[in-house]
């Protein structure tokens, strides 16, 4: 990772955390080559202190560290984003963000789970489910949304939240293979509700 860190005086570079899995930005902070070497060997995010003047680990005082998931660069190579998995509240104020933001998940998930559903479409691979339906067309795929859909209803009905979960996520999953065969997106999907809010 060649992070440029001539490019600040003091060898400091931002560093942007993001949560891996709500997408939330939680904090910013600034990386050092030092710190940044530590984060990697621990899987903790480590910082420069600024105010401490010494390398921090996020969480050596209060056990909320922040697990490292990956480290991206930007094009100028002097800016980090880091996706993390926060154990605890991240703010020193105990707020889940340095902003006093919930950190909810958002659906950036389902869009992960779309791209990796294309790309099952563009290069099959061998033992897939998801290929298993490509390949069996349409017709397959309908039927097993609405197989799916069925088994929500009665789930609905019951008073195991587990299955009934479990079956809404067949339905999603199992609808999201059948946009993808229409050549239709998730974000296609959002619009037209958007369009019915206005």
């Amino acid at each position: 990772m060649q992070a440029d860190f001539s490019k600040n005086i003091d060898g400091l570079l931002p560093a942007i955390i993001q949560d891996a899995k709500t997408g939330k930005v939680l904090m910013l902070g600034y990386i050092n080559e030092e710190s940044l070497q530590k984060t990697i060997d621990s899987n903790k995010v480590t910082f420069f202190s600024r105010s401490k003047q010494r390398l921090w680990t996020k969480g050596e005082e209060s056990g909320n560290f922040l697990e490292l998931v990956s480290i991206k660069l930007d094009c100028d190579k002097d800016t980090f984003l880091i996706q993390a998995n926060p154990v605890g509240a991240v703010c020193h104020t105990g707020s889940d963000t340095c902003w006093n933001e919930k950190n909810e998940h958002s659906f950036s998930f389902l869009y992960e789970l779309e791209n990796i559903i294309a790309d099952r479409k563009i290069n099959p691979k061998e033992n897939s489910y998801t290929n298993l339906l490509f390949n069996k067309g349409i017709n397959k795929i309908a039927q097993k949304v609405g197989e799916e859909a069925v088994e929500v209803v009665i789930e609905a009905k019951d008073n195991n939240d587990h299955l009934f979960k479990n079956e809404t996520a067949d339905l999603l999953f199992h609808l999201l293979v059948l946009l993808r065969e229409k050549d239709i997106s998730l974000a296609d999907v959002i619009n037209v509700l958007q369009e019915r809010h206005k």
